[in-house]
């Protein structure tokens, strides 16, 4: 084997071995320089290589692929990484590269490019400019001076796999000597989760210790930052749209919108709302002899159905937030609803023991108290199903679940309330003694 041969050899083996070094050093070289030694790349490698370039550099890469390279790279990337390096590319050009990929892997792709409004990641600008730790004062400067951007205040520096380190202000930089490495001058800094509540994002910025924030997946990979004005502006405008679709009112409904337009979006469901109250009502009437005959049963049944009304409205709470912020899929309904279901069961025989007592010594009946504890236990328990599932199933049918889950759950826990209380009252009354 000649000597030249051995040398290419080797070199393939410290690609292959050390792509986040390669890459490291490629940061350097223009973007059409890049592109022509990925060419030479297996997949593999250059997919490596890639995922560990610069942000910034990722997008000039991608931009200056030609459709061919850009098809054989990105066929074989798993989707959460071309999200990934997607993410940097200007929208124009985005659409026209997932034009090329198959109907499949481009809905994955865009499927994890659009954050919920709820999440952090909505909020972030994906154009940013990292730094890595091994990267001297005197290469920022030059960089820094090639962009231009007088509002910069801070540099974010990452390790060699594009891990967040912390960020050096640019005042640090301009007093340092040339050769000094920015793993001598950073700092720790906050940072938020992708899928984050926007609100955590909020609360940093009112204590007045940021301007700009880092935002970073699971890895800690920095994925943008999100700026002040972006982030007040998002918020006051997604806080009231929620509160409003969970009461029935329209999410374009204003204070000062005309009342011909605010009819209009709440009258629907407004009726829809009447229809289930009867419907919950027919319930109570159908157990009107047992009422009749034992008429303490009807101060209780407030009790019972706001009981396991706030069970659900808890389960729907948390199960909304689930979905809004992509913890959950609705693939996972049984897991998150046999978790509320002991939740509920729990909760329940400690409600139970309590409301037991107090029937006990309000109606003076043993039976009584058996009857409210037990469907105390069996309301609170469905319930606790229905708040998971309800929003759940709307969701998987194309509906919106902050719009219409509350109504159906409250026509579901009244009905499972009323029926389990005054169903168990005049199966068992006579056994326990109640009639």
């Amino acid at each position: 084997m000649e000597l030249t041969e051995i040398k290419s050899g080797l070199v393939d083996k410290y690609i292959q071995l050390f792509p986040a070094e390669v890459a490291a050093t490629l940061n350097a070289f223009t973007s059409e320089e890049i592109v022509e030694y990925l060419k030479d790349q297996p997949l593999d490698v250059s997919e490596e290589i890639l995922s560990n370039l610069s942000p910034d550099v990722v997008a000039n890469v991608i931009e200056s692929m030609e459709e061919s390279i850009f098809l054989s790279l990105f066929d074989a990337i798993d989707p959460y990484l071309a999200a990934k390096l997607l993410s940097r590319v200007k929208s124009s050009l985005l659409e026209k590269r997932l034009g090329l990929l198959s109907e499949k892997k481009s809905k994955s792709i865009r499927e994890m490019l659009s954050y919920p409004p709820q999440a952090a990641g909505y909020l972030m600008d994906t154009r940013i400019i990292t730094f890595q730790s091994q990267n001297t004062v005197d290469q920022v400067l030059n960089k820094l001076r090639s962009i231009g951007d007088k509002k910069m205040v801070n540099i974010y520096v990452t390790d060699n796999k594009g891990r967040l380190l912390g960020k050096v202000f640019i005042q640090t930089i301009a007093i340092s000597t040339p050769e000094m490495t920015l793993a001598e001058l950073v700092v720790p800094c906050e940072s938020v989760s992708v899928m984050s509540p926007a609100e955590e994002a909020v609360k940093l910025f009112e204590e007045g210790k940021i301007i700009n924030l880092p935002v970073v997946d699971i890895d800690n990979h920095i994925l943008g930052i999100i700026r002040n004005s972006a982030l007040i502006a998002a918020t006051q405008k997604d806080a009231s749209e929620d509160v409003l679709a969970m009461f029935g009112a329209g999410r374009e409904e204003r204070a000062l919108s005309t009342p011909l337009f605010a009819v209009k979006k709440r009258l629907p469901w407004l009726q829809i709302n009447l229809a289930t109250a009867f419907l919950a009502a027919s319930i109570v009437g159908a157990f009107e002899e047992t009422i009749a005959q034992v008429t303490v049963l009807a101060v209780f049944l407030p009790v019972v159905a706001g009981q396991s009304g706030n069970t659900g409205s808890q389960a729907l709470a948390v199960t909304m937030r689930g979905l809004a912020l992509r913890e959950i899929q609705t693939s996972q309904w049984w897991k998150v609803a046999r978790k509320e279901v002991a939740v509920g069961f729990i909760n329940g025989i400690a409600v139970a023991l309590t409301t037991s007592i107090i029937a006990y010594f309000w109606a003076s009946s043993f039976g009584i108290s058996l009857v409210i504890g037990t469907s105390m236990i069996l309301s609170m328990v469905i319930a606790g199903f229905s708040g998971a599932v309800v929003p759940i199933v709307l969701k998987a049918f194309g509906q919106d679940p902050a719009q219409s889950s509350s109504i159906v759950l409250t026509t579901v826990t009244d009905i499972m309330g009323f029926l389990s209380f005054l169903g168990l009252a005049t199966l068992l009354g006579s056994a326990l003694g109640i009639f």
